[in-house]
């Protein structure tokens, strides 16, 4: 007979055992951290996406400006680092990482900020259609780029949130999951207001 009666109660223990755990983070951490996965991969397709204009952006520049072959070479350069350094989803935690990728794109960025800054003194490629277009879809990539860049940070912190708070730090323990990197675009001197000169 006793041992018909703890039957009942040790049912009742397990399902509230359960039902704890399950409010201690045991479904949240996986699925925040496989948001912040997806949003990854959002940005790795949007910088690919901008890599893959950048051959036909610089053969077009190439043929009208000659003597821009340096500005050209740097962007071929910055371009080629920046597809180099791959982050995988498990690299996500490791901020050097992060930190290497993020000044790669910033160094293309900057590259082709300086092309597109080159081609105003040559009349005939601002006003190419191809080069035009080429320049909306960068100028668009751009875009989707922050956007994901904002969603992936955004998705990071609700991941990182529910890894430190409890009662989800529970099951991030359990898991083993460790918080993830934010993507901190850096350039060099991006901290350093540029002067700037009206000729006075």
């Amino acid at each position: 007979m006793p041992t018909s009666r703890a039957f009942p109660i040790r049912a009742a223990i397990i399902t509230l055992l359960a039902l704890a755990l399950s409010a201690c983070g045991i479904n949240s951490i996986p699925t925040a951290e496989e948001a912040a996965k997806a949003r990854w991969a959002d940005v790795q397709a949007q910088y690919q996406r901008r890599a893959d204009l950048i051959p036909n952006l610089v053969a077009t520049v190439k043929g009208a400006a000659r003597a821009e072959q340096d500005t050209l070479t740097a962007v071929v350069e910055a371009r080629a680092k920046a597809t180099s350094i791959q982050v995988s989803t498990e690299d996500l935690g490791d901020t050097a990482k992060m930190a290497q990728f993020a000044s790669a794109q910033g160094a293309l960025s900057q590259s082709l900020g300086r092309l597109l800054a080159t081609v105003e003194a040559y009349p005939d490629i601002k006003f190419n259609q191809n080069f035009q277009d080429l320049q909306v879809q960068l100028e668009g990539t751009e875009n989707r780029i922050s956007t994901a860049i904002i969603k992936y940070n955004e998705a990071v912190q609700e991941y990182n949130t529910r890894v430190r708070t409890f009662p989800d730090m529970i099951g991030a323990a359990i898991r083993g999951a460790k918080p993830m990197a934010p993507y901190h675009a850096t350039s060099p001197n991006a901290d350093v207001a540029p002067k700037v000169d009206f000729g006075s």
